[in-house]
C-alpha cells in the first residue's frame, strides 16, 4: 500500500509512440518518458486513452506500460490502467500482472465494471468485488468517456475512501462544485484529485485539487506544470489569467484530431516523434497543420515560455 500521497503537480495521460508499420515503439516511449520527468512531470498516466490503449494487446500493454516504470526508476510515481478484460478475474488478472511491474496505483476504469444503464449500487458491487480480487493494491479511477462516459457519485467516493486504496482519481466531470464538494470530502485520506478540464484548471487548483491530468500536457507539458507551481503565487497573478486563457482559447484545435495533433506538435518542437496512430481519429489537414502550427506561435509568445525548458531529447 502507498505509504504517501501521490505529489502535487502535473500527471500526463502518456501519448503512445508508434513505428511506421504501427508496432508499438518502445524506445519511443522511454524517450516521451524522460521528456514528461524532464519538463516538470510529477508523475505519469501510462495505458490510458491517450495512450491507445484500446488498440493495444495485452501483451503490448505490458510492454508499455513495463517501459515507462523501469525509465522513470523511482523518480516519479506512476500509475496505470488494469481493468482492461472480458471478465472481473481477467481484469483483476491484469491489474495484478501491473502492480507487479512496479505500478504505484491500478486505475480503474468505472465504464468498464457496469453498463451504462446500471445503477451506481452496482457498480459499488463490482468496485468491491474487484477490491477482494486485488487485496492490498492502491488503486485509482478514472471518468474515461470511452465507451460510455460515467460519472462516480459522492455515494461511491464516499464508499471507497475509508478502505484507504483509492489514492487517485481522475475527474472528468467539469463542474467546478462537484470537484470542490470531492476534495473536501477527502481530507485526511491518501488521496488525489488531478482534473482533466482546462477550463476550469487555475479555479480547481486553488480549490485543492492535486494537479492536473489533461491531453493539453501532450502539446506543452512544461507550461502545465508551471501552472501548477504558479496558480497561486504572488506577482503572478496577471500571468496565470494569461495560461488560462490561452487554454480557454484553444480548447478545440487542442480536441482535433487527437492524439495525431499533439504528436505533429511535439513534432513541430523539435521531439523525434512519428504521426502514427492506431485510433481512427481521422488525419490532419492544411487547415487543421495551420491551426496548429498558429497555436504553437501563440505558445511562444506567452510571457513565461522563455523560462521554461523544453528538451527535445533527440
Amino acid at each position: 500500500m502507498m505509504q504517501q500521497k501521490l505529489p502535487k503537480g502535473f500527471v500526463p495521460v502518456m501519448i503512445s509512440t508508434f513505428k511506421e508499420d504501427h508496432s508499438l515503439d518502445l524506445d519511443g516511449i522511454a524517450r516521451l518518458t524522460e521528456m514528461y520527468i524532464q519538463t516538470g512531470s510529477v508523475g505519469l498516466f501510462a495505458n490510458c486513452l491517450s495512450s491507445e490503449m484500446y488498440e493495444l494487446t495485452r501483451a503490448e500493454r505490458l510492454s508499455l506500460i513495463d517501459t515507462v516504470v523501469k525509465t522513470a526508476a523511482g523518480r516519479v510515481p506512476v500509475v496505470a490502467t488494469g481493468t482492461l478484460g472480458d471478465t472481473m478475474e481477467e481484469m483483476a488478472d491484469f491489474s495484478k500482472a501491473i502492480y507487479a511491474l512496479g505500478v504505484d496505483a491500478v486505475i480503474v476504469l468505472n465504464n468498464l465494471m457496469v453498463k451504462e444503464d446500471e445503477s451506481d449500487a452496482a457498480f459499488l458491487k463490482q468496485m468491491h468485488h474487484f477490491m477482494d480480487l486485488t487485496p492490498g493494491i492502491p488503486f485509482g479511477i478514472y471518468e474515461c468517456p470511452v465507451p460510455y462516459k460515467r460519472l462516480i457519485s459522492q455515494e461511491i467516493l464516499e464508499d471507497l475512501l475509508p478502505s484507504g486504496r483509492l489514492v487517485y482519481h481522475k475527474d472528468t466531470s467539469l463542474d467546478l462544485a462537484k470537484v470542490a464538494l470531492r476534495i473536501r470530502s477527502a481530507q485526511g485520506y491518501n488521496f488525489g484529485l488531478y482534473d482533466a478540464y482546462m477550463g476550469h484548471a487555475v479555479s480547481v487548483l486553488k480549490a485543492g485539487a492535486m494537479g492536473l491530468s489533461c491531453i493539453q500536457g501532450n502539446y506543452f507539458p512544461e507550461l502545465i506544470a508551471w501552472l501548477c507551481a504558479n496558480f497561486n503565487a504572488p506577482g503572478k497573478e496577471d500571468q496565470v489569467a494569461e495560461v488560462q486563457k490561452f487554454y480557454i482559447d484553444n480548447m478545440e484545435v487542442m480536441h482535433t484530431v487527437y492524439p495525431t495533433s499533439a504528436k505533429y506538435v511535439l513534432q513541430k518542437r523539435g521531439f523525434p516523434i512519428r504521426l502514427a496512430t492506431r485510433r481512427e481519429v481521422g488525419h490532419l489537414t492544411p487547415k487543421e497543420t495551420s491551426a496548429l502550427d498558429q497555436l504553437i506561435q501563440d505558445y511562444l509568445k506567452l510571457p513565461m515560455v522563455k523560462s521554461l525548458d523544453f528538451a527535445p531529447l533527440v
